[in-house]
């Protein structure tokens, strides 16, 4: 760029972001840009873009920004393509961070979340979201967990929940349960007590009813992540194998004479040595009850973490019972029952048979204890050398009548002698299981359920819907605010009349967001849904959210789906059509000398003639260790304000930075010097445009036969157009930055002024409107004074096909095969002239000199090659 153009002598005009960006959010607003009825019209077709609604925590982070800037560009690009557009934001209000805050700031849980709200409904407006603000919800709000309390007894009417007893992680000071997550080294994550295993009556969704749709429908999500429809289907975890039953060598009072197992390797059973059971197993607790050892072993197994970490990462240990089973395939052997502390009650059937030569856990233990350890299946390869334990298929070895078959054909055969002789069944098992959704919990939604002496358990009439959780509770008591509430849960039962007590319990705050984007169909309708309204909307045509929530949230989101069209609520299974789960944020982390971690914005840096950067607490002399770029978090205090962000430099600023550094799917370093850069070129814009108004073309239509340089910028024009299109159009957001800022290089190097140059102008304003709105409202009002529509009302350029066109193409040229040159043809070109010009090339004129032609070869589009 020369001094010359009008962009450097415009270097003066700057962008006012700190006024343009809250007015052009008002208009938006004013006109309803971005509103759509709760029925779509029909005129055009439905698009429903959703990002995953946030937790309250008080003020957002750049995870949000990214994800909702990634939603947002999706929305403004789809609305200007000609489709009816919702956009909605909400908040999953519920939940143990505002119980904890109402401890420790003495606060009331929903006075703290509604603060919260407020706060970050501010922060995300000034981002120019395209949200349509009127169908904002919380989870919290009565008339929204009211209908979920429908769609519970909906779902209990339709036999999709039970009441049950299950064995859960019970902290005795908090007197809660507490998920496997937050079990850390045995004690209660908040109140660090020892956790004991409970077994209590708790309510559960029957998902497992759903368990092959669910697994099966995955080969349909066509546009969700790879990644993610495996992670769901090794969570639903479909296995073959057989149930086998192992009679106990001696009767123990109060048993069954058999112990049952689920087995996908009923092959390896030649090689078992022991058989473990649970510690909430019965014959564990037979065992306990005569022996004041294994009482004390299934106590210590009751204080672990039952989370599948938790067990992968201990020691694996295990308690002798003294009882043994009998072996199904060889008569007289029995093999003892141990007590073993990675053996899960809820998985299978709380008991397994121990393979250890062919089984990495199983192997540990009876290394550890000295059981025997048989090979049974050796590799395919004979003599292959072997290292136990041996997990692959293989061939059956030392299994009597199975030896010598491939592994599947020896499951068969086991199967089979297992039902012959009536000690076992050939079965698909679900490594799924039920949702248990009950949590002793106050800042949650109510189960409208009542219990009574006389009728059991009662359903909460619709009538008396919603079950209002009480305002007046006390949080200085350990346990369940509403179990210890004077009066909320004493009510007259529905049936009799009696005395009676409302549950306690409240969901699972994953029910919230199980079901909140078909709320947003019809926020304010009196029942969950307006049918008419979620037929039409779902389902969400574009998902966007982390990958954490891969398997549970989305799981069951799609489980609570089927739920509601089985109760008659909609009539699709699937809620999300696609799916796209974006990269975290990152940033460098800071220590001071003491070990202490700092913010960025208590850093200072120095460059050394070397290149190296070397860092100060600000203000001091403090050496800082400079850490490694990792996910921004509160703990290493490496985040960065997105309020102080866009302060300094816009919205449209932090917009752009967030989408150009990488591709969304992949993690972005957050920089400074990034984001200053971000901000130079969003000055770069306005410049370009406000430096050009002079003397710019009016608008109208452009001439036809238009000189040269005018073509030229024209073509540049329109492949910009065709480009950032297909970007947008694949989710490639930073290739499209990276097509507008080559754009913005030509019309600054362009030397014409004509019609074509407005064009151009008029252009880049719309192509950068999904990412930088604001900055694209004012560029298009210096362009267009007085013009009715916004842009954000405008449709989307459309590319000229005969601007498309490429004029020239560029040809290889090679000599006997080798590369000598590339050359410049029209596309038009005839082969004489494709020849003449290969053979004036000038290194191929050097090759070819003094030699004759014996052969001319033209490949049309790619290359020449002379044979001499």
């Amino acid at each position: 760029m020369t001094d010359a153009t009008p962009e450097t002598r415009s270097a003066e005009l700057r962008h006012d972001f700190k006024t343009a960006e809250p007015r052009w959010q008002a208009e938006w607003e004013r006109r309803g840009c971005f509103t759509v009825p709760d029925v779509p019209d029909g005129t055009k077709p439905k698009y429903y873009v959703l990002e995953m609604f946030p937790y309250p925590s008080g003020k957002i982070h750049m995870g949000h920004v990214r994800n909702y800037t990634l939603g947002d560009v999706v929305a403004r690009y789809k609305r200007a393509r000609g489709h009816q557009v919702m956009h909605p934001m909400g908040w999953d209000a519920f939940g143990l961070p505002a119980e904890n805050a109402a401890r420790e700031r003495g606060i009331h849980p929903g006075t703290w979340t509604y603060q919260n709200i407020a706060n970050m409904r501010a922060e995300l407006q000034r981002m120019g979201l395209s949200l349509e603000w009127a169908r904002e919800f919380a989870t919290c709000d009565p008339e929204y967990y009211g209908q979920q309390q429908k769609l519970f007894l909906d779902f209990y009417r339709a036999g999709l929940v039970e009441r049950k007893e299950s064995w859960v992680n019970w902290d005795p000071v908090d007197g809660t349960v507490l998920a496997n997550e937050q079990v850390i080294d045995g004690r209660g994550w908040r109140s660090g007590a020892l956790v004991e295993k409970k077994k209590l009556s708790q309510w559960f969704f029957s998902i497992t009813k759903y368990a092959p749709d669910l697994l099966e429908a995955l080969e349909k999500l066509d546009r969700w992540p790879e990644r993610v429809k495996l992670m769901q289907a090794n969570w639903i975890g479909r296995s073959e194998g057989a149930r086998v039953r192992f009679k106990l060598a001696e009767a123990v009072a109060g048993l069954e004479d058999e112990v049952e197992v689920f087995t996908t390797r009923p092959d390896t059973l030649y090689g078992m040595s022991f058989l473990a059971v649970a510690a909430e197993h019965p014959l564990a607790a037979a065992a306990g009850a005569k022996d004041p050892g294994a009482a004390e072993f299934i106590a210590e197994c009751r204080r672990m973490g039952t989370s599948e970490a938790a067990i992968e990462q201990a020691e694996k240990r295990g308690y002798d019972t003294g009882f043994r089973v009998a072996h199904p395939f060889l008569p007289g052997v029995t093999f003892p029952v141990w007590i073993a502390n990675f053996v899960l009650m809820e998985y299978g059937t709380g008991a397994i048979f121990g393979c250890p030569a062919h089984d990495e856990r199983d192997f540990e233990f009876a290394t550890k204890y000295g059981l025997a350890i048989t090979q049974v299946v050796r590799p395919p390869e004979e003599g292959a050398a072997v290292t136990l334990p041996f997990t692959d298929p293989g061939v059956a070895v030392n299994s009597g009548p199975l030896d010598g078959l491939p592994t599947a054909e020896a499951k068969r055969a086991a199967i089979a002698r297992l039902e012959e002789s009536g000690q076992g069944t050939g079965v698909v098992n679900w490594r799924l299981r039920d949702w248990g959704v009950s949590r002793q919990r106050y800042w949650g939604c109510p189960i409208p359920f009542i219990h009574c002496e006389a009728c059991g358990v009662v359903p909460v009439p619709d009538d008396q819907l919603p079950v209002k959780l009480p305002e007046d509770v006390d949080f200085s008591k350990p346990g369940n605010p509403l179990d210890n509430h004077p009066s909320w849960k004493h009510v007259a039962c529905p049936s009799c009349g009696k005395d009676a007590v409302r549950e306690t319990d409240t969901c699972d705050t994953f029910v919230d967001s199980s079901w909140y984007f078909a709320r947003f169909c019809s926020p304010r309708a009196a029942l969950p849904v307006t049918r008419a309204a979620v037929d039409a909307w779902l389902p969400v045509d574009q998902y966007i959210g982390g990958i954490e929530h891969a398997i549970l949230h989305l799981l069951y989101s799609r489980f609570f789906t089927r739920g509601m069209r089985d109760t008659g609520h909609l009539e699709l299974a699937e809620p999300f059509a696609g799916l796209f789960t974006q990269g975290m944020v990152t940033h460098e982390s800071y220590k001071g000398a003491d070990g202490r971690w700092l913010y960025p914005e208590e850093v200072e840096f120095s460059l050394a003639v070397d290149g190296s950067r070397s860092a100060t607490v600000k203000g001091s002399k403090e050496p800082v260790t400079i850490g490694r770029v990792e996910a921004m978090s509160k703990s290493k205090r490496n985040t960065v304000d997105p309020g102080a962000i866009i302060d300094k430099y816009g919205a449209d600023t932090a917009r752009w930075f967030i989408l150009s550094d990488n591709p969304p799917e992949r993690d972005m370093e957050w920089t400074e010097a990034g984001v200053a850069g971000a901000y130079r070129f969003s000055q770069r814009l306005y410049r370009l445009v406000a430096g050009a108004l002079p003397g710019l073309a009016p608008a109208g239509d452009l001439a036809e036969g238009a000189a040269d340089e005018a073509r030229k910028l024209r073509q540049v024009t329109h492949r910009t157009i065709a480009a950032v299109t297909e970007a947008l159009e694949s989710f490639g957001f930073n290739v499209a930055v990276a097509r507008i800022h080559e754009f913005a290089n030509a019309i600054a190097e362009s030397a014409e002024t004509g019609p074509a140059k407005r064009e151009a102008l008029e252009t880049i304003a719309r192509l950068i409107s999904p990412m930088m709105p604001h900055l694209a409202e004012e560029l298009w009002s210096l362009l267009r004074p007085g013009e009715a529509k916004l842009v954000a009302e405008l449709p989307w350029p459309e590319a000229d096909p005969a601007l498309l066109r490429a004029e020239t193409l560029t040809l290889a040229v090679q000599v006997l095969g080798k590369l000598r040159g590339t050359i410049e043809v029209p596309v038009d070109a005839d082969e004489a002239t494709i020849f003449a010009l290969a053979e004036a090339e000038e290194n191929v004129a050097r090759s070819i000199a003094g030699r004759s032609i014996r052969k001319r070869i033209h490949v049309p589009g790619r290359v020449v090659n002379f044979v001499v």
